[in-house]
């Protein structure tokens, strides 16, 4: 991925930062999903006009048939900061000539399980390893990654407590 310092990125914040002052509503998203349960674990998401399947491994009684879910929050992980990447580097007139990111997290199965109250059910640490090639310094993709880590969505959502309000609806 060469990374256009001229191209369109910047033309959709360009027009994203006029749309917001024209009227700062307009700086409001909202994002859906919904899932249905299939087979044992499994769960088929619909988002928009897409659809991402989710399983389990067999050891967690699934078939196997797709990521799990933590494996899919790496994914969303991964691709939102090549997003981030993207557009942060087309700001900063930074050229990225190849940018590939890999994502690890460790989990301690026993929150999850129940088996001990003490350890949290999701990851006790997740590590990001980003390969970043191009012609620029050190400094400058270093300054290009601190702010692609202060502006990330999903890693915000990681790093930061995010309020969520579940609503249990019995027919």
């Amino acid at each position: 991925m060469t990374t256009d310092v001229g191209a369109p990125l910047n033309a959709i914040t360009r027009a994203t930062a006029q749309a917001v002052a024209d009227d700062p509503a307009n700086a409001l998203a909202v994002f859906r999903a919904s899932g249905v349960a299939e087979s044992a674990v499994a769960t088929v998401v619909e988002a928009r006009t897409h659809t991402v399947r989710v399983d389990e491994p067999p050891a967690l009684g699934g078939a196997d048939s797709a990521a799990n879910p933590v494996e899919v929050y790496l994914a969303a992980l991964i691709a939102c900061q090549v997003v981030t990447y993207r557009f942060v580097a087309q700001q900063r007139g930074i050229v990225v000539e190849d940018l590939r990111i890999d994502a690890e997290g460790d989990l301690d199965v026993r929150g999850f399980f129940g088996l001990d109250e003490s350890v949290r059910p999701g990851f006790q640490a997740v590590r990001l390893t980003v390969h970043l090639r191009g012609p620029e310094s050190a400094e400058r993709y270093a300054e290009l990654q601190r702010e692609v880590e202060r502006r990330c969505p999903v890693l915000d959502l990681t790093a930061e407590p995010t309020p969520v309000r579940t609503t249990l609806v019995t027919e």
